[in-house]
């Protein structure tokens, strides 16, 4: 039997303390670097999905991901997120801007969510994965 993705990630669960905010911020994030609401709480590109839940803190006990890094498909992407979240008054925490001493084509901005979950938006051209 042959499936139709290979070898990945199939989803990520993020725990969140308020899911309409969470949700109305990757509603307007998630379409500037190709993905789209499966759902009311879903997200997808199509070969990954995203999905928050709401839950109470007290019940949060663990910790997460440091951050998670999304592929931009160019630098121009990059710099949309960026005018998006400065009209937003996100907590950016750099960008965009090249990031030479990971890669001379790295092009990157990193942000906090609703939540405070670190968030990446990177053009990588010449990045081997």
């Amino acid at each position: 039997m042959k499936y139709p993705y290979a070898p990945g990630i199939n989803h990520i669960e993020f725990w969140v303390k308020d899911l309409a905010e969470s949700t109305a911020f990757y509603r307007e994030l998630f379409p500037l670097i190709g993905w789209h609401a499966l759902n009311d709480t879903s997200f997808s590109c199509g070969q990954h999905e995203i999905y928050f839940k709401q839950m109470p803190v007290a019940f949060c006990d663990s910790l997460g991901v440091r951050h998670i890094c999304f592929h931009a498909t160019s630098r121009e992407v990059v710099d949309q997120v960026g005018e998006w979240l400065r009209r937003q008054n996100a907590d950016i925490i750099r960008g965009p801007q090249e990031m030479p001493r990971y890669d001379a084509s790295y092009y990157t901005v990193d942000f906090r969510d609703p939540n405070g979950f670190v968030l990446e938006v990177a053009h990588t051209p010449k990045t081997k994965l």
